[in-house]
């Protein structure tokens, strides 16, 4: 699998994000729905990726700078095809060391609370996030969970393979 910074310009990855804001939005209401569309993903301060095997598009991410020392992880999808094998580790592997090779101090995200959402949770908990109060423009909603990461301190290390099922 190779991880490359995408211009949201392919089909595929077009195809990809359109899936993932229309099957968000099936599960929160619109106010509690904060998926970035195209437009968004292309704005300054939001650096994209996506993930291939072969021609076919395994899934994505987005890094968005909040400032200087905080940035929030947007855009987590694995294609329906990739489910499973380990893709969003992968992706959220980079998107941390990228963060760090950046400066970023800490590293936010804020994902669903129905159980859909309940492997996200859980593969960011793996990486060692861990809930917090509403950040950037974020408020309160029932809909959401906040998480952070510090990205101080140690190097930091996926976990190892064994800690790490294959997740969504």
């Amino acid at each position: 699998m190779r991880i490359i910074q995408d211009d949201l310009s392919s089909d595929a990855t077009i195809a990809l994000i359109r899936e993932h804001v229309t099957d968000l939005a099936g599960h929160s209401p619109e106010e509690s729905c904060h998926a970035l569309d195209i437009d968004a993903l292309r704005a300054p301060g939001v650096t994209f990726w996506s993930a291939w095997e072969g021609n076919t598009i395994a899934g994505c991410g987005a890094l968005k700078a909040l400032d200087e020392t905080h940035g929030e992880i947007k855009s987590m999808r694995t294609a329906e095809t990739h489910l499973r094998r380990g893709v969003a580790a992968k992706l959220l592997d980079h998107i941390i060391r990228e963060a760090q090779s950046r400066g970023f101090k800490r590293l936010s995200l804020e994902t669903g609370t129905p159980p859909v959402f309940a492997p996200a949770r859980s593969l960011y908990a793996r990486f060692g996030f861990e809930t917090c109060p509403p950040f950037g423009d974020y408020q309160e909603d029932p809909y959401s969970v906040f998480m952070t990461k510090s990205l101080d301190g140690p190097d930091y290390s996926a976990p190892s393979k064994s800690s790490c099922r294959q997740a969504s």
